[in-house]
């Protein structure tokens, strides 16, 4: 989707910190729709990880179609970092619109039998409650505009395919998870008599660096493996979920209220698990 859509709205998009991330093609689509974008990162959450950080500078740049763009470093495991968010974003810009929790929390995370406690309040603390609290201080900022912009909110969540099949070595990311899709229904509910609409969204397998390679035979023999699980022939790509983002945070979406959406591409899970 291209054009004047989201012209005069502004989209505050967490976890947009690499190119080659779900983040940063949201942003891409709703600038390109015409939404000034507020955008969040966290670049030592990415040191840790096995692709690394990519350049903030030239992350920013891939997003100069937007008509305004700002953005802000914050740890989602702070407690107060979703009302920080949210309040900085309106000072910057006046209000917010659109609201897409696209950040999550990778590694530290194992079976059953390798998870303990601090596991899974790691886990619970950014994929979870931050959204949740996120979503509360988005909710009361558009409350508080008044009727003049009713139907015009908009909160997507991301979760993962907990609910199609198993996601062996992943409990305490997958259980966190969880609880928003589990939860979509019932926020969803509250939010729509404020003219928010919240949708969630599961973007299937998409490489966002991680099915990019590896050095040791078996790596690749994922690798391959994953892919042979579509159709296609290859994983989701990062474009693929920010397709169904846009159109979903566009007026077009706005008669889809509550669901949780699979976007995975015809993906196997049975003939890859």
């Amino acid at each position: 989707m291209s054009g004047t859509q989201l012209t005069g709205r502004v989209a505050l998009i967490t976890g947009v910190s690499r190119r080659q991330g779900i983040g940063f093609a949201v942003a891409r689509r709703l600038a390109a729709m015409g939404a000034q974008l507020y955008v969040t990162h966290w670049v030592p959450h990415d040191e840790a990880q096995p692709w690394g950080a990519d350049d903030l500078s030239a992350v920013l740049a891939g997003l100069s179609q937007a008509p305004r763009v700002a953005d802000r470093s914050i740890d989602f495991s702070d407690p107060d970092a979703p009302r920080q968010v949210m309040a900085d974003a309106v000072a910057a810009f006046g209000h917010v619109d659109i609201v897409v929790a696209n950040h999550a929390r990778s590694g530290g995370d194992g079976s059953l039998f390798d998870i303990d406690a601090a596991m899974l309040d790691a886990h619970w603390t950014v994929d979870a409650r931050s959204v949740l609290m996120l979503t509360q201080a988005f909710a009361q900022q558009f409350d508080a505009r008044g009727a003049t912009v009713a139907d015009r909110g908009r909160v997507i969540w991301m979760t993962s395919g907990q609910h199609l099949g198993p996601m062996r070595e992943e409990i305490a990311y997958a259980s966190a998870k969880a609880v928003l899709a589990g939860m979509t229904k019932t926020v969803a509910a509250e939010l729509i008599e404020r003219g928010i609409v919240l949708n969630t969204v599961n973007p299937g397998p998409v490489d966002t660096g991680y099915l990019s390679g590896g050095s040791s035979d078996r790596s690749m023999d994922v690798v391959h493996a994953v892919h042979a699980a579509f159709p296609r022939g290859r994983a989701g790509v990062p474009d693929d979920p920010a397709r169904l983002i846009a159109w979903l945070v566009s007026d077009e979406g706005r008669w889809v209220v509550g669901q949780v959406i699979d976007t995975e591409g015809g993906f196997k899970r049975d003939a890859f698990s």
